[in-house]
């Protein structure tokens, strides 16, 4: 028959005999120290890799950037050289064609 123990009643085994020696309870706090101690410096790890990563992206991204600006400076100092040649052609054929018109007076066919 199963009867109920009150509250508080003593249960009916020795926990002592079941308690570890204080050798083995020695080894697991060590065992636990030793894990833990591990799993820091894996994480500490990790994060200085991140970290170093990071500055390699950072410096990488640096350079493409500084890259490209020289890229389009040089494209700007090229496109306003072809311009001013062009313009300076244009305004050449202009004022020739100007002057050929002045020389042909108000009633010439050269339009």
């Amino acid at each position: 028959m199963d009867v109920e123990q009150p509250v508080g009643a003593p249960l009916g085994r020795d926990i002592a005999r079941g308690a570890r020696s204080d050798g083995a309870a020695e080894r697991e706090i060590n065992r636990f120290i030793e894990h833990r101690s591990m799993k820091l410096r894996l994480e500490n790890q990790e994060r200085a890799e991140e970290a170093a990563f990071a500055e390699s992206t950072r410096r990488a991204n640096e350079r493409h950037r500084e890259q490209i600006r020289a890229e389009w400076h040089l494209h700007h100092q090229d496109q306003a050289e072809r311009l001013r040649n062009t313009l300076e052609q244009l305004i050449e054929h202009h004022e020739e064609r100007a002057q050929e018109l002045a020389e042909l007076g108000s009633g010439g066919d050269a339009a």
